[in-house]
């Protein structure tokens, strides 16, 4: 399993949604998955063929039921997404958090309201960090 941005294992956007279905259902079999996906939907074998990737990146586990396996993941959708945005930052953003809001907020599909309540986002955070820091 990936520790950290450097070393982690990125999905390809069918992995990512297996993935997706997965974190929702905690755990499964191909044909929980299955049932999951909107029409038309993929075939049993290349979900379960997509599922083998999963396990061999370090994504999934399984539990044996005779010859048939019931799926969960190893990693939390909260963690993948520490680690991914963590590789986008350095990757594209040269590590600095600073860039990412820059960015975003130089956006113009982001709207005034977009903007403040991403404001009051980080005026709660900071108000909890320094409470912290008072500790």
């Amino acid at each position: 399993m990936a520790k950290n941005a450097t070393t982690m294992k990125e999905l390809t956007r069918a992995e990512e949604e297996v993935m997706q279905i997965l974190w929702q259902l905690e755990k499964g079999f191909v044909n929980d998955l299955l049932e999951q996906y909107p029409e038309p939907k993929p075939a049993y074998n290349t979900i379960s063929t997509i599922i083998r990737i999963l396990e061999k990146k370090g994504f999934v586990g399984h539990i044996s039921f005779g010859k048939t396996h019931e799926y969960y993941p190893l990693m939390s959708k909260n963690e993948y997404t520490r680690q991914y945005m963590g590789h986008v930052v350095k990757g594209y953003f040269d590590n600095s958090y600073k860039k990412v809001v820059s960015f975003f907020t130089g956006n113009e599909n982001l709207s005034v309201k977009e903007m403040e309540e991403i404001r009051r986002i980080i005026d709660e955070q900071i108000a909890q960090r320094k409470a912290h820091q008072d500790e």
